[in-house]
């Protein structure tokens, strides 16, 4: 997978939390790491937007009819490995990615690990529905997207850096 065959549009929408240095490209760098894990050969497009809490809570209400804010919401254009080509670029547009920044500060904070991880979490988790993943039902496709969470953030070096004790 060579980086200039994946395009990565990243807007943010919101001014709730200043985005720290290195974010954009951590996020680049997750969606190409899942796209190589994968075995994506071609060209493709992705969207992601950060927005605030209460931007993601209406988009939540409005396309998934849940009046709550969330961490993340994936718009994939793609069905079955079949997704609408750009024009201009010749690329498949996987789809948008929208990120709550404020959730997922409060998320990391909650599970003890750097933020830097949950963003890059939550995109890994977002480029895999866009791909075809679901989680909804549970069972093994829940477990296959787990799985192939962890490995993508395990090959990028974020590791989970808390221990449980029993």
């Amino acid at each position: 997978m060579e980086k200039d065959k994946v395009k990565v549009n990243i807007v943010n929408k919101q001014k709730a939390e200043k985005i720290p240095t290195g974010i954009r490209m951590l996020i680049r760098r997750a969606c190409i790491a899942v796209l190589k894990m994968e075995e994506f050969h071609d060209s493709a497009e992705v969207e992601v937007s950060f927005v605030d809490d209460k931007q993601i809570h209406e988009m939540n209400l409005q396309f998934r009819n849940i009046d709550r804010p969330t961490d993340v919401l994936s718009f994939p254009l793609g069905e079955d490995g079949v997704y609408d080509i750009n024009p201009a670029s010749g690329a498949k547009m996987l789809g948008d990615i929208v990120i709550s920044v404020e959730h997922a500060k409060a998320q990391a904070e909650e599970y003890g690990h750097t933020f830097q991880r949950e963003m890059a979490f939550l995109t890994v988790h977002s480029m895999l529905h866009l791909l075809g993943y679901d989680h909804v039902n549970g069972g093994i496709e829940a477990e296959t997207m787990r799985e192939k969470e962890e490995a993508v953030l395990l090959q990028m070096g974020l590791t989970r850096e808390v221990t449980f004790l029993e």
